[in-house]
């Protein structure tokens, strides 16, 4: 994939402009009247009817119009943002999985090496640049559905050199394809077999050796931890969440997937971006989250792998009026996807989102989980040109059928996304 340079300023016409911005009173932000976009700098300089451009939108230095994009007809949209998902790793579960449906038990995979363990042992022996190429097509089966912005995490090195190679990983991946990475430093993701019974000198090593590292040398954009019965407890994650507000880095929180643990509350009072999985919120975590601005990512990738039967509380989430995002989860254990529009008909399906509650999810509520709202995430002047060109009768088709749609135009930053 390639970016085509780009005859700046340009405009968009013949569009129908569906702008998911949060102050449009209508279904999908639709803006009726508008149908032309113009574009200077790589960002939404004008919306608004064709018939009346201003010729200082669309202008260049010498007074010549800018390129001309005819949209024919096809929705446009922001960019679509997979605001949470873990595809920097290396190896497989496959096997796993087919052992699992033949009858093994999780001890037996345990016991032959599989789990989590065997990832981590694969991501620590490819070496950074093995993990850049294993990564590259799962991020490009995600851009070639109109992904313009994705979040990737650490996690699977679970020692100080490899969870750093991760996010230089992940940094590279942002160089090589024309895609906005944000990157989470999840060290806190399992205990690594070295420390097996010292959960708290693994929290003490994370905190005080491989975050502060991370941070010096730019590498993490937020922090993670995984809050589970199966994780790390309150007390752990909330000394990950002061470690990293002393180095002023965000933070994010895997919650409630497994059981109520306090884990969405207890992010929400250090202001997390975001609350992740979610399947057992109760009010006070939801009214927590919603005092706090943190955004709820529901991950129906892993409920679906998972088999799970706990639905995440939308209807509380509704309620309480905390936004909703929709992502990937894009992981070997859980959620080996790597298809977001999968995820909005799962999201509907399955969680009964409405359509247009799904697409807001993975454009401006992802992007307020990713602390990203005033860059991307709806068609907004000022926001950068991730525009995504649709050519579908309606928005609803996109969560409706799977294996259909492909973009009919990427852009990136005002450039044409060539694959």
């Amino acid at each position: 994939m390639s970016l085509e340079p780009a005859q700046d300023p340009a405009l968009i016409v013949n569009a129908r402009i569906a702008s998911f911005d949060p102050a449009a009173a209508t279904p999908y932000g639709v803006l009726d009247g508008a149908d032309a976009i113009a574009i200077r700098h790589g960002r939404i300089a004008w919306l608004g009817n064709g018939a009346r451009v201003p010729d200082a939108a669309w202008m260049n230095e010498a007074g010549r119009p800018g390129r001309c994009i005819d949209a024919q007809g096809a929705w446009v949209m922001p960019g679509l943002v997979d605001c949470h998902t873990h595809l920097v790793y290396a190896g497989t579960r496959a096997r796993e999985f087919e052992m699992r449906l033949n009858g093994a038990s999780y001890e037996d995979i345990a016991r032959a090496g599989g789990g989590i363990v065997s990832t981590v042992r694969a991501t620590r022996a490819a070496g950074e640049a093995g993990l850049v190429e294993q990564a590259l097509p799962r991020l490009r089966a995600l851009l070639r559905e109109g992904v313009t912005t994705v979040e990737i995490k650490s996690g699977y090195g679970l020692d100080g050199d490899t969870e750093l190679a991760m996010l230089r990983a992940a940094r590279t991946l942002g160089d090589r394809l024309p895609v906005t990475v944000r990157t989470t430093f999840l060290g806190a993701h399992a205990l690594p077999p070295e420390y097996a019974g010292r959960a708290d000198d693994y929290i003490d090593f994370v905190c005080t050796r491989v975050l502060p590292e991370a941070a010096r040398l730019g590498l993490a954009d937020a922090v993670d931890v995984f809050h589970e019965s199966i994780g790390f407890d309150a007390a752990q994650s909330e000394r990950v969440y002061r470690a990293a507000a002393a180095l002023g880095l965000p933070v994010k929180v895997h919650a409630e997937q497994l059981n109520l643990c306090g884990a969405a509350a207890l992010g929400a009072r250090y202001r997390a971006l975001s609350a992740d999985h979610l399947e057992h919120l109760d009010e006070a975590g939801a009214r927590a989250m919603a005092a706090a601005g943190t955004v709820a990512v529901l991950l129906p990738g892993a409920f679906y792998f998972l088999r799970d039967t706990r639905v995440p509380p939308v209807d509380l989430l509704r309620r309480h009026g905390v936004p909703i995002a929709v992502a990937t989860d894009c992981n070997p254990g859980t959620s080996p996807f790597t298809s977001l529009l999968l995820m909005l008909n799962m999201a509907c399906t399955l969680f009964r989102l409405t359509p247009a509650e799904a697409l807001n999810g993975v454009t401006h509520a992802a992007a307020r989980a990713l602390g990203l709202q005033e860059q991307v995430g709806s068609v907004t002047v000022g926001k950068w040109a991730d525009l995504v060109f649709w050519q579908v009768p309606e928005l609803a088709e996109l969560c409706y059928s799977h294996g259909m749609h492909t973009p009919a135009r990427i852009l990136r930053r005002g450039h044409e996304s060539l694959f």
